[in-house]
C-alpha cells in the first residue's frame, strides 16, 4: 500500500474508533461457554494451523481456537477492511515486510507491558534479524512465529566438473563458478536470480556494506556500497550469466543442468526432494557468498494481537503456546517452516540435518526488511529499475539516480 493510503487508512481509522467508540470483534463466547478466539492464519499455514490448536484446546478446555485460513492474495486487503471496521480477529499472521504499515495504523496491540509475565516473548529468545520485526515506534507489537532465510542451492556434480570442489564462498568465486558453468552452450546459465524477488538486490547491498538509517530516514540509496552492489546485480544479466527471460520452472531447470545454482529459501529444500528425486545426492546448501559480509535476508511470519480484541489473556496464551520450544519443533514438523526461536535449533531435528544446519549457520547472519511502511513501494520501484536496467538496456547511474530520488519523495509525501 503507497504511503498516502496509508495516511488515509490511520486517519479512517481514529474517526471510526471515536464513533465506535468501544466497538469489538463479534461475541467472544462460544455456545459451551468457553471463551473464543479468533485466530486469522495465511496460506497454508492456515490450513495446518488446527492441527496444534486443538493440542492448544486440551491443554487449555476453558478456551475454543476458530482459525480462518485466508489465502495470501487475499489477505492483505481483508486485514485493511479489519482495520478500518475495528473487526479483526484476536490473533493475526503477519508477514514481517507488512508489521510497519498495520502497527503504523494502530492496529496492533502493544504487548510490551505482558513481557514480564511472558518472558518468552522476549527478544532475546529470538534471531537478531528477526527482533527488528518485532518493535515499532518503541512497542512490542508482534512475536516471530516462523523465520525463513535466503541460501546457495547449486549442483554439486556440475560444479565439481568445472572444477570447483566447495561452494563459492565469496563475490570473485560466485562469478567465476557462474561463468564457466554459463560457458557449456547456448541455453545454460551460471546463477539464476529472480528478478520479481524485491529482497535479492537488497541482500547484495547488505554483502556490500550497505546500510539504511531508518530513524532518520536516511535511506543511503546514493552510496558507493549501495551502487557498487547494484552494478555487480548487473553485471550476471549484462554478462548472459542470468537469464533475462522467466524462463521454464527454477526446479526443471535445476534438473535438466540449465541453472546449476539459484538463491533461495528453506521451502525449496522439499521442494527439490519431492520433485527431483534422481537428483539425490547431486545438490546442496551453502551459506551465501560473502563481499564485506555474506549477509542474507531473514523474513517469515509473526503473531501479533489486534488492537481491540477483548480476549487478551487467552490471546497471549497462545501465543506462548505456539512459541513454546516444543510447539515449534511440532510445527517444523508438520508445515516445514523453520521456528523462530533460537533454541529450538538446538535439537537434532535440526542440528543433524546438514541442510537445516546450513540454514541455522546463516540465520546467525541476517538481516530483516527496513520497519517502515514505505518499504515495499519502495522496493518495487527498484524492481522497476532494475528491470529497465537489466532488460531494456537502461543506464545503470541513471536509474539509480531516478530511484533514490522517487524513494526520497515517497518519505516526503
Amino acid at each position: 500500500m503507497k504511503k498516502k493510503t496509508a495516511a488515509l487508512l490511520a486517519t479512517f481509522l481514529l474517526t471510526i474508533s471515536m464513533v465506535l467508540g468501544a466497538c469489538s470483534n463479534d461475541d467472544s463466547s462460544s455456545s459451551d461457554g468457553k471463551k473464543e478466539i479468533t485466530v486469522w492464519a495465511m496460506g497454508e499455514e492456515g490450513k495446518k494451523l488446527s492441527e496444534l490448536s486443538d493440542k492448544f484446546e486440551e491443554e487449555n478446555p476453558d478456551i475454543k481456537v476458530k482459525v480462518q485460513a485466508i489465502p495470501w492474495e487475499n489477505a492483505h486487503d481483508k486485514l485493511l477492511t479489519a482495520v478500518a471496521s475495528q473487526k479483526g480477529p484476536d490473533i493475526v499472521q503477519l508477514g514481517t515486510t507488512w508489521v510497519p504499515e498495520f502497527a503504523d495504523a494502530g492496529a496492533l496491540l502493544d504487548l510490551s507491558p505482558y513481557l514480564e509475565d511472558y518472558p518468552e516473548f522476549k527478544p532475546e529468545n529470538y534471531f537478531e534479524g528477526a527482533t527488528d520485526s518485532m518493535t515499532f515506534d518503541d512497542q512490542v507489537i508482534g512475536v516471530p512465529w516462523y523465520v525463513e532465510t535466503r541460501v546457495l542451492y547449486y549442483r554439486t556434480d556440475l560444479l565439481k566438473e568445472a572444477g570447483f570442489e566447495e561452494p563459492p564462498a565469496t563475490w570473485d568465486e560466485l562469478k567465476d563458478a557462474a561463468t564457466k558453468l554459463s560457458d557449456r552452450g547456448d541455453d545454460y546459465y551460471g546463477l539464476d536470480i529472480d528478478m520479481n524477488d524485491q529482497i535479492t538486490p537488497f541482500i547484495f547491498a547488505w554483502q556490500n556494506g550497505y546500510e539504511m538509517d531508518v530513524e532518520n530516514k536516511d535511506l543511503n540509496f546514493d552510496s558507493p556500497e549501495f551502487r557498487e552492489a547494484m552494478k555487480y546485480y548487473n553485471s550476471y544479466f549484462k554478462e548472459g550469466l542470468s537469464q533475462t527471460a522467466e524462463g521454464v520452472d527454477i526446479v526443471q531447470a535445476f534438473k535438466d543442468d540449465k541453472k546449476p545454482m539459484f538463491f533461495s529459501g528453506p521451502w525449496m529444500i522439499n521442494i527439490l526432494n519431492d520433485q527431483a528425486p534422481d537428483l539425490e545426492g547431486k545438490w546442496d546448501v551453502a551459506v551465501m557468498p560473502e563481499k564485506e559480509t555474506n549477509t542474507s535476508s531473514i523474513g517469515g511470519s509473526n503473531f501479533s494481537i489486534f488492537h481491540n480484541s477483548e480476549n487478551v489473556d487467552e490471546a497471549l496464551k497462545y501465543l506462548s503456546y505456539m512459541n513454546d520450544v516444543d510447539t515449534q519443533l511440532e510445527w517444523l514438523d508438520v508445515s516445514n517452516t523453520l521456528p523462530s526461536r533460537v533454541e529450538a535449533w538446538e535439537d537434532p531435528a535440526l542440528s543433524d540435518n546438514e541442510m537445516y544446519a546450513t540454514l541455522g549457520e546463516q540465520l546467525e547472519n541476517t538481516e530483516g526488511a527496513p520497519q517502515m511502511k514505505e518499504f515495499e513501494a519502495m522496493a518495487q520501484e527498484l524492481l522497476a529499475s532494475i528491470e529497465r536496467i537489466n532488460v531494456g538496456g537502461a543506464d545503470v547511474d541513471k536509474e539509480l539516480d531516478e530511484f533514490s530520488k522517487k524513494a526520497n519523495e515517497m518519505l516526503e509525501d
